[in-house]
Order: structure tokens, then C-alpha cells, then sequence
């Protein structure tokens, strides 16, 4: 019997908002009997380095990735790029931008969070990564310490999720130019978890079709925050202009429920995805 290729194209370590290093996500990955494993921390690519040496002591093969932080008049987008060029200045740019945008925005959420709990810049940098971005996580993190809440979840259901007085917004690429400069970058663009009903508003049809003719290469369908009446939609808008179907877990370690694993992507996908970026899939 031919073994069965199981493929994870979307998961963080502590160095976004995960709780894992690299080399513990590969350990993890080899631990639950993954072959390939794409680490899309957000808006960054410093932890490439470490989970490559990990590559052939654990024998799962790596995708470099990243997750785009974008927005639609106010709808949050993520953008998954694979097997992009991570010295393109245009890329890191819109990259370097968002970080600031978030880090500010995370401190003045914190200001407005410190009217009504004990909660203080200081502490919040406490569960952030030393040289990472800054965000809504790590001051979720901060407040289940406290005891406000039980877990991450709980705290973005309420008190941090965009209805909530707390909020504040942070800039964010347009989802169509963030297509764009990743294939101006050679990556692979792949949008994440479209139907996130529970997090957000729903970005309109029309701009995923609009991503598609600017370069869209895929949409994450197999993924717990897509529900099952949504993952038929998706399939047809898939089907109707010809782009790739990947699945994931969308892991962060302790900060979320999300095993690795849990959703997968075809081994034909990945090679598809391999052909037309410009990085080569890392494997033993």
C-alpha cells in the first residue's frame, strides 16, 4: 500500500503569534506524521532560517510562507504567499509598514483596554516575541494571565474582536495590490480562510473574483473556520477560475484549539505550487 502524502500549508510559530519555535513546529509536524509543512508566520520570514535546518534531522520537508496582514474597507484579508523571493524590496516595504501599523495599534488597544483592566504595555510585551510583531494575541495572552478570560478565543469573541469599543484598526494592504507584489516577488499567493464568519464581516465574492484576474493563485478551503455549506461555495468559485484548493490547520500552538493536521492539501496542489514559485520546497 502507497503511503499517504499528508501536506499542512499554513502554520505559526512563537516568532508571529504561535506559541512553538521553528524547531519545535518541526518536531511537532514529525510528531503527527506530517511529510510537509508551510511556516506562514504573520507578516514576516525570520523564522525560515531555523525551521530549514530542522529539515533534515526531522524529515519533514518545508514551505516557506508567509501570511499577509490586508483589508477591504475595513474587512481584514490574509494572504498566504509561498516560495516567495524574501528580499524584494516592494514585499518589504508593505511588510515592514504593517508591523508598525500593528505595533501602534496594539498599544493604543491597550491604552483603551487599561480604562477597565489591569493591563499594561509593558506586561503585553512580556508574551510578545522579543523581535516579532506585536498584537492582538499577545495582549489576549496577556489578559487570560490575568484571569479575564479563559483562552485566546474567548478574548477575540469579545473584548478584542473589531465590534468591540476596545478595537482599533491598524493599516493593511489592499488585498489585490498584496496579490500583486507577491507575484512580483515570485510567490505564490493563496487567500486564508475567506469564510472566517466568526472572526470578521465577509469579504464580498466580488474581490476574490477581483484577486483571481490579478493573480490569485489558490483559496484555503479545508479549513475549521469555513464551514461545510461555505467549502461548497468555495469549491465552485475554485472550479470557475481555475484556482488551487489547499486545506490546513491554521496551527498556533497553545494560542488556538488547531491541531496540525487537521486539514490537509493534495500532493498535486503543492506541486503545483512548487512550479510557480520562485523558492524550491525544502525536503530531506
Amino acid at each position: 500500500m502507497f503511503k499517504t502524502v499528508r501536506i499542512d500549508l499554513h502554520v505559526h510559530s512563537h516568532l508571529s503569534d504561535g506559541t512553538d519555535t521553528p524547531t519545535e513546529l518541526m518536531q511537532k509536524a514529525q510528531e503527527a506524521n506530517l511529510d510537509v509543512i508551510a511556516l506562514t508566520d504573520h507578516d514576516i520570514t525570520s523564522g525560515w532560517e531555523e525551521a530549514a535546518s530542522q529539515v533534515q534531522t526531522t524529515g519533514v520537508s518545508l514551505v516557506r510562507g508567509m501570511e499577509l496582514s490586508c483589508a477591504w474597507q475595513g474587512i481584514t484579508v490574509h494572504l498566504l504567499s509561498y516560495l516567495h523571493n524574501p528580499t524584494t524590496a516592494a514585499l518589504n516595504e508593505a511588510q515592514e509598514k504593517t508591523i508598525n501599523s500593528r505595533f501602534t495599534r496594539a498599544a493604543e488597544m491597550v491604552d483603551r483596554l487599561a480604562k477597565d483592566y489591569e493591563i499594561s504595555w509593558e506586561t503585553v510585551l512580556e508574551y510578545a516575541p522579543a523581535e516579532g510583531p506585536v498584537g492582538r494575541p499577545h495582549i489576549a495572552d496577556a489578559l487570560v494571565a490575568r484571569g479575564y478570560f479563559p483562552d485566546r478565543s474567548a478574548c477575540f469573541r469579545q473584548i478584542l474582536h473589531p465590534t468591540s469599543p476596545y478595537y482599533a484598526k491598524h493599516w493593511s494592504l489592499d488585498p489585490v495590490e498584496a496579490v500583486e507584489l507577491v507575484r512580483a516577488a515570485g510567490g505564490v499567493p493563496v487567500i486564508a480562510h475567506p469564510r472566517a464568519r466568526s472572526r470578521q464581516k465577509l469579504l464580498p465574492t466580488k474581490v476574490i473574483l477581483e484577486m483571481a484576474t490579478h493573480g490569485l493563485a489558490g483559496v484555503e478551503i479545508h479549513h475549521r473556520d469555513n464551514s461545510y455549506a461555505d467549502r461548497d461555495f468555495l469549491t465552485e468559485i475554485a472550479s470557475a477560475y481555475d484556482l488551487l484548493v489547499t486545506g490546513s490547520s491554521d496551527y498556533h500552538g497553545l494560542g488556538k484549539p488547531n491541531q496540525l493536521g487537521e486539514n490537509l492539501t493534495k500532493p498535486s496542489v503543492l506541486q503545483a505550487i512548487a512550479q510557480q514559485g520562485e523558492l524550491e520546497v525544502l525536503t530531506p
